[in-house]
């Protein structure tokens, strides 16, 4: 699924299309989202400015002048900027009609997407339990240590834990992981502090490059502009089970954790 670059990487290449713009309708061709979306939304948006389009996790927050459309791309959810004339095709839902002719539309074939409203998304539910934004000063090792100290789960887990820190996805736990050389299954109590202080340096330095090269290449992601992103070129472990290690040359394996693959290198990753 779209992970924090993916979403980050969307909300850049809108968000010069939307700020200033005065929304002039919201057409909604399928509802049953994740959660349906409120009988009432296009009541609440129409006629409003977007004042700013911002993200928190993975939600994309298109604030107005009065509350706020959060959108989230679920499994395999997308935004594009087209032209409002522009056909809609099967598993387009949801298109955000523009006062410039242009239109916010949103593709998801699964479904597992979301469009909400609320007056203050800050303090909404789904928001206010989250940890910190893993590219900011607040992610540190004097924030993660105590976090880690008395935890028996497996420190890829611990990452993963959107209460701990939001956005580090599988993709990037995995690449973070290897880079520090620690082994995903490792429990994170046995972490050692020098290891924790690289992983969060690791984690900051992947999940920056992936933005910046636009997101991780996946089946059902593409950017704003529908190229898809360049950031899976680097990728070191993830994806790669049963090739060899660029760094030693041993077989990389995998293991299942929480329903998911973990690609490591049983020589670099301890």
């Amino acid at each position: 699924m779209p992970e924090l670059p993916e979403v980050e990487t969307s909300r850049r290449g809108i968000a010069p299309h939307l700020t200033g713009q005065t929304i002039r309708q919201l057409i909604v061709r399928n509802a049953q989202l994740r959660w349906p979306i409120p009988d009432d939304l296009a009541a609440k948006v129409n006629g409003q400015e977007i004042t700013q389009i911002t993200r928190r996790a993975k939600y994309l927050l298109l604030a107005l002048k009065q509350g706020a459309i959060m959108v989230h791309l679920g499994m395999s959810g997308r935004v594009r900027v087209v032209n409002a004339e522009l056909p809609a095709e099967k598993h387009d839902h949801v298109d955000l009609v523009l006062a410039s002719g242009q239109c916010l539309r949103f593709t998801d074939p699964r479904r597992f997407g979301s469009w909400l409203w609320h007056p203050s998304p800050r303090s909404e539910q789904l928001l206010s339990h989250l940890g910190p934004e893993p590219l900011t000063d607040e992610f540190n090792f004097d924030y993660l240590y105590p976090l880690c100290r008395n935890r028996k789960a497996a420190i890829k887990q611990v990452i993963m834990d959107n209460q701990v820190v939001v956005g580090v996805g599988n993709i990037y736990a995995t690449e973070a992981l290897f880079a520090s050389g620690i082994r995903p299954t490792r429990s994170a109590q046995k972490v050692t502090q020098q290891q924790l202080k690289q992983l969060i340096q690791h984690i900051k330095r992947i999940l920056a490059a992936a933005i910046e090269q636009g997101g991780t290449t996946l089946k059902d992601f593409t950017r704003s502009d529908g190229k898809p992103g360049y950031f899976k070129q680097a990728l070191q472990v993830y994806g790669r089970a049963g090739e060899a290690c660029d760094s030693c040359g041993s077989t990389i394996k995998t293991t299942r954790q929480g329903q998911r693959a973990s690609a490591y290198c049983p020589s670099c990753q301890k």
